[in-house]
């Protein structure tokens, strides 16, 4: 399924210029992915584009960092205190794993990855198979919500989340 969609996020700019699910299936196919693969590629980008159908983007004063505000039927959800703290349940956290999780937590205490879209993520994670998830599949997931968004992420970011980790040497 994640080739799918790293297919789906190398050739279509953005989420909105994505052909509508039976198209792209088809388009899919033609590139030679499997059936089953397509068919949960689509199912889980629709459960993507449900997520985020909301998402607005608010950039602070100092252009530093994003607020992302969802708003539900009516209603919209109220933005998380800077003094609370995200509880996994244990169903996350075994899904998940240890180093996804860290990820997580490091992209937030750096600024780039506001509450709302934080449980995008853990949402559109949760809904993938495999215990627990590999980073890189994480990462994958990260890029999709932003580009499900349109909200292109901070240079520093892309890179992290694009970047091939095996070759690196520690200092």
């Amino acid at each position: 399924m994640f080739e799918v969609l790293v297919f789906v996020y190398e050739n279509y700019w953005r989420g909105d210029a994505c052909p509508q699910p039976e198209q792209l299936g088809r388009k899919l196919s033609a590139q030679g992915f499997d059936a089953e693969e397509i068919r949960d590629a689509l199912r889980w980008l629709d459960g993507l584009s449900l997520a985020t159908q909301g998402v607005q983007l608010a950039r602070h004063a100092d252009e530093a960092t994003a607020t992302v505000t969802l708003h539900g039927i009516g209603d919209a959800v109220l933005p998380q205190s800077p003094d609370s703290m995200r509880v996994y349940s244990m169903a996350e956290q075994d899904h998940l794993g240890a180093e996804c999780l860290g990820f997580i937590r490091f992209l937030e205490s750096s600024g780039v990855l506001p509450a709302g879209m934080r449980e995008i993520v853990i949402e559109r994670a949760m809904a993938t198979p495999g215990d627990p998830l590999a980073l890189d599949e994480l990462k994958i997931i990260l890029l999709m919500v932003h580009w499900s968004t349109g909200i292109e992420p901070d240079a520093l970011v892309l890179d992290e989340l694009c970047d091939d980790t095996t070759d690196r040497l520690p200092h």
